[in-house]
């Protein structure tokens, strides 16, 4: 699985107790959804924001956030100050396997994920209580070919070898931290079974030697293209849907499965939320469409809750997904532990990367 404004308004200032009394017609029904910008946005909203649009007259906002933390700070900072003004926000995988830490955030979806309990087209856990599935995808090593004209590095240990394989580097310097931190151990040679429980301070020490080498440090998907294309960084921490718009665009573009890091994007609907009903018919009427996730993930090279979207795919794209053997070379981060490390893991990140 991986990307906002302050938000839009109900109507003009001026209406009286009395008319915001009268019924909203669909016109001047919304949904506000945190997203991620750029080709990511770009998607969303053409294959599935305005179709929805079209269809029921709801109007859907886009917010803009840096990347899932940020997104999840400022819902708990919105539920604590009691205003209020997003209705679903981006959660990975993680916080989706963990719904009592999750719930203190967002509305329990158990009811409303029934009604696709006996959907055997959508893949296990694709509706939950404390979230839904938008699709899965990995962060993956990639590389310039024109820069490194005899391959790239292919694993994290060459990811980290300056010397073999010299150049620039880009690394993710968002708050994830836990996707750093696995990174940096299977550099140093922890195999994928033995990650978790993880040893942080071998993972802090190892990206201690990446650090002097690390010219950009991004936190959002736009900036990993930006400095890709900019020529800012040789080789690259990036997500997979990054990578499939910068191949897209004919970018001189390698990238490596092995040891990349599996993930889901998932949507949860805020704990309170103005427009619960709204944010609802949103997510319904993703589930219900396998040609809108189908869209979606052939644009971003995503794999679609919806096996029947696939049909919508191009074999060229569905070729650009891990293959069962890929799978087993990547990794899936222990969402338990994740979740139970997780703020510890964000303040030590936070303060090692401004040292």
């Amino acid at each position: 699985m991986k990307s906002k404004l302050m938000i839009g308004f109900y109507g003009l200032a001026a209406l009286s107790l009395a008319s915001s009394a009268v019924p909203a017609t669909a016109q001047d029904r919304q949904v506000v959804i945190s997203g991620s910008g750029g080709s990511y946005e770009k998607a969303l909203r053409e294959y599935w924001f305005d179709p929805f649009e079209k269809a029921t007259g709801i109007k859907v906002v886009s917010v803009p956030t840096a990347d899932n933390e940020e997104g999840r700070a400022k819902v708990e900072a919105m539920i604590k100050s009691g205003n209020l003004t997003w209705d679903i926000f981006t959660e990975n995988d993680a916080g989706g396997e963990a719904p009592d830490h999750l719930m203190t955030r967002a509305d329990d979806l158990s009811g409303f994920c029934m009604q696709f309990n006996d959907r055997s087209d959508l893949l296990p856990g694709s509706c939950k209580g404390a979230s839904v599935l938008f699709a899965s995808g990995a962060t993956v090593i990639a590389y310039n070919k024109e820069y490194f004209r005899n391959g790239g590095p292919t694993t994290w240990k060459e990811f980290w070898d300056t010397e073999q394989f010299p150049g620039a580097r880009g690394f993710q310097g968002g708050s994830q931290a836990y996707g750093q931190l696995t990174m940096a151990l299977l550099a140093d040679g922890v195999a994928k079974d033995k990650l978790y429980p993880m040893d942080v301070d071998r993972a802090f020490k190892k990206l201690d030697e990446l650090r002097p080498n690390v010219e950009a440090w991004y936190t959002s998907g736009d900036q990993m293209v930006q400095g890709f294309r900019n020529g800012q960084f040789d080789a690259g921490v990036m997500y997979m849907t990054r990578v499939t718009a910068l191949k897209n665009e004919g970018q001189p573009i390698g990238w490596s499965f092995n040891g990349a890091l599996l993930f889901s994007d998932r949507y949860a609907v805020v704990k309170g939320a103005p427009h619960k009903a709204e944010a609802l018919e949103l997510l319904k009427f993703y589930l219900d469409s396998p040609e809108v996730q189908g869209k979606i993930c052939e644009a971003l090279s995503c794999v679609p809750p919806s096996k029947d979207a696939l049909k919508y795919m191009s074999a060229e794209t569905r070729a650009l997904m891990p293959s069962p053997e890929q799978l087993s070379d990547m990794v899936i981060p222990d969402p338990k532990w994740v979740v139970a490390n997780q703020q510890k893991l964000i303040d030590r990140w936070n303060t090692w990367i401004q040292q």
